[in-house]
């Protein structure tokens, strides 16, 4: 077997186990700590694939910017509490039928993508591992998808303060 089989198969088998640990773990911290082993393995994926540029955008991003507001947001929110009230019965049915539904879908498409059946990709001549080339592609033509991005972030965090926020009991 070659080395990077060896190295696809590590790495998707802990990528599969911190997914599925991150869901299951009761502590939200213990969830948010898998969740960043879960990214770093993603970018090994990345490096597999030689898309350098994307593994090391993933690990600041996610493993860094992304995951850091997850913490804070779990710390502030205090999710630890044992007095925390359950969810209903019809909010975890709808969760799961969600969650099916989108299964579902996902197993729809990968049967009907269609590979290359003889192996070759049509060739731009374009670089997109070179940053230069991607910047323009990314702020000319991805340019709304862009800000779309930047204002859900925001958003969230300006959320996740007013979630933290508490009020103050009047005497």
């Amino acid at each position: 077997m070659s080395i990077l089989l060896i190295l696809f198969c590590i790495l998707s088998a802990i990528t599969l186990l911190t997914a599925f640990l991150t869901v299951f773990s009761k502590n939200p911290i213990h969830s948010a700590i898998y969740l960043v082993i879960c990214f770093f393995s993603v970018a090994g994926h990345y490096l597999l694939l030689n898309a350098q540029f994307l593994a090391i955008v993933h690990v600041i991003v996610y493993s860094g910017a992304i995951m850091i507001l997850f913490l804070f947001t779990i710390m502030l929110m205090n999710l630890n509490k044992e007095n925390e009230v359950h969810k209903p019965r019809i909010t975890r049915l709808g969760a799961i039928v969600s969650f099916c539904l989108i299964c579902f879908v996902l197993i729809l498409i990968f049967i009907n993508s269609k590979p290359i059946a003889d192996g070759s990709y049509d060739v731009t001549g374009e670089d997109y591992q070179s940053i230069k080339v991607l910047g323009k592609v990314l702020l000319n033509e991805y340019m709304v998808p862009f800000e779309y991005a930047s204002i859900l972030l925001l958003v969230a965090m300006i959320g996740a303060v007013l979630l933290s926020k508490k009020e103050k009991l009047e005497k």
